[in-house]
This record gives structure tokens, sequence and C-alpha cells, in this order.
């Protein structure tokens, strides 16, 4: 195994670049759980983000209306979603898991003209001579817009969870729905613009790997990131900031394994591909022993509301 051929800089760049989708729509999740709601719908989301984003990036020429698309398409999945478990109370869990069946077998479908074609390349953002800054330049500064957004996205979220009047409310529903209600909260309204915002971002982050992570489209082609991304809001205590760095674990892992792989490390390739999902989940059992609810879960978290309770 040849470890000089890894070149730290880059792997830390492409690090970055593979947490982005993980991390987008694990920012989503966050809100719709802070909440009090459970969407399993992520992964479904995801992939529906991927193939519209995709198609109509293709069709236009535009990557700007491919995101758009793919944020889109993850919306009006997570309406769907919103409709059936707010207004028609049902199981969340089992509407979350329907979702995702839903996205998968829909993406499938619509996205079998598209396998095999590339997408219209989308560019680096430039900071002129900045770029060029050894190491620092190459790990931060040679990335596209949607990078940059999710960065900015982490402390965005955490000062609107925290500080303003629309965080707290959003805080109150998730923590006591009926208390919300009685103060004069819409709990309904709330959960579900909560829920469509998480579903298009975890549309953006379908449409990132559709266009840029990849760049292409084939069936099933999130891989697990929407479960990733699941797991990560638990892992993360339900806050941004540890979000971030779990997603850049993952995506660390993700990229060390093709990297050693490239290496020529003497470990089944199948040993290396498992490997970022068995980190997880270990990470997700030691976080659990620690305490499941004190860590930060919403009170009410996968509890219906209806006013008449």
């Amino acid at each position: 195994m040849d470890l000089s051929a890894i070149n730290p800089a880059v792997l830390f760049a492409s690090l970055i670049v593979a947490a982005t989708p993980i991390l987008l729509a694990g920012l989503g999740e966050l809100v719709v759980e802070k909440a009090g709601v459970l969407n399993l719908g992520v992964e479904g989301m995801m992939i529906v983000g991927a193939i519209c984003g995709f198609a109509v990036a293709v069709g236009t020429g535009s990557p700007f209306l491919g995101f758009v698309a793919g944020a889109v398409g993850g919306a009006l999945l997570s309406l769907i979603f919103a409709v059936l478990t707010q207004y028609l109370l049902a199981n969340q869990v089992a509407t979350g898991l329907a979702l995702t069946l839903f996205g998968l077998g829909f993406s499938a479908l619509i996205g079998q003209g598209y396998v095999g074609i590339k997408p219209p390349p989308v560019s680096a953002l430039t900071f002129g001579p900045l770029s060029d800054i050894p190491l620092l330049g190459t790990i931060l500064l040679r990335h596209d817009a949607m990078v940059y957004l999710a960065l900015l996205a982490v402390p965005g979220l955490w000062w609107a969870i925290n500080r303003t009047r629309m965080g707290l409310i959003l805080r109150a529903v998730g923590e006591n729905h009926d208390a919300a209600h009685a103060l004069g909260y819409k709990v309904v309204h709330i959960r579900l613009a909560a829920i469509v915002f998480g579903g298009a971002m975890a549309g953006l982050g379908g449409a990132y790997l559709s266009l840029i992570r990849v760049p292409l489209w084939t069936e099933g082609m999130t891989a697990g990131a929407g479960w990733i991304a699941l797991a990560l809001v638990v892992f993360a205590s339900w806050k941004p900031g540890r979000l971030l760095l779990g997603a850049w674990l993952f995506g660390g892992i993700t990229v060390l394994q093709l990297n050693l792989q490239a290496a020529g490390a003497r470990v089944p390739v199948e040993y290396l591909s498992m490997s970022p999902y068995v980190i997880t989940i270990v990470v997700l059992v030691v976080m659990s022993a620690r305490g499941g609810r004190a860590a930060g879960a919403p009170a009410a978290l996968g509890r219906s509301f209806h006013a008449t309770h």
C-alpha cells in the first residue's frame, strides 16, 4: 500500500464535498424534529430531489434551475407527508417509511431516460490569489457555491433556532405542542412549514449528489445518505454545529476508504465500502448509551397533535 499517493489537502477538500449533501439533508431534518415531527422519509426526498434536479438541469442547461427543481421536488414530496401526518394524523414512522419507498420507486421510473447522460458542469467559485494559498486554498477556497451555502446554513440555523422569536416558537411546539396551542400558536401550520423546509433541504442535498458529487444519474444513487442524515441529527444532539462535525466525520470516512482503495490497501473492498455505515452505527450506539432524551431530543418528537385533545 502506497500512502504517499494520498494528498492530505485534496483529501480534506474532498471530505467537505462528500459531507455537503448529508449536511444539507441533516439540517433540514433537524428543523423538522425541532418542531416535534419525525420524518423518516429523508432518503425518499433526497432521491426525488436528485432526479428532479438532474432532469431540469439537463433539460435547461442550467445547474441553478436544477437545484431549484431539486428543492421543489423534495418539498412537494414532504408536503404529502405533512398532509398525511398533520391533517389526517397518520403514524409518522409508517408514513415516513412509505415516503422513502415511494421516492425510490418514483425516481427510478422517471429517471430511466437519464442514465448515462452528463449534466451541465458546475464551476467552482474563484477567490483570485487566495485560492493559490498552500493547503488553505486547496481545502477551503476551491469549492462550488452549494458547499459555502451549506456551511453558512449551519450558523444561520443556529441563530434562527436559538436567537429569534420564530425559533423560540418552533422549539415550544416541539417541546409541548399543547402548551403552544394554548398560547395561540398554530401548531399544525408551524409543523407544516418545518416539514416543507426539511423536504426542500433534503431535495437540495439530493440534487447536489446528482449534479456535483457524482455527477450523473443512477437508480438508488443516494445509497443510504438519507438514513445517515437522520442518524446524524441524533448524533449531533439536535445541534447544528455538532451536525456539521458529524457530516464531516462521515464524509471523511467515505473519502478515506476510496483513497485507501486507490492506494492499494490490502483490505477487502467490501469492508472499506461498509466502514462509513459501521462507524456511524457505533457512534450512535455510544451516544444513545449516554442518555437518549437528556441528549436534547424534543419532548413531543413523534407525537401527533390534534386541537381537540
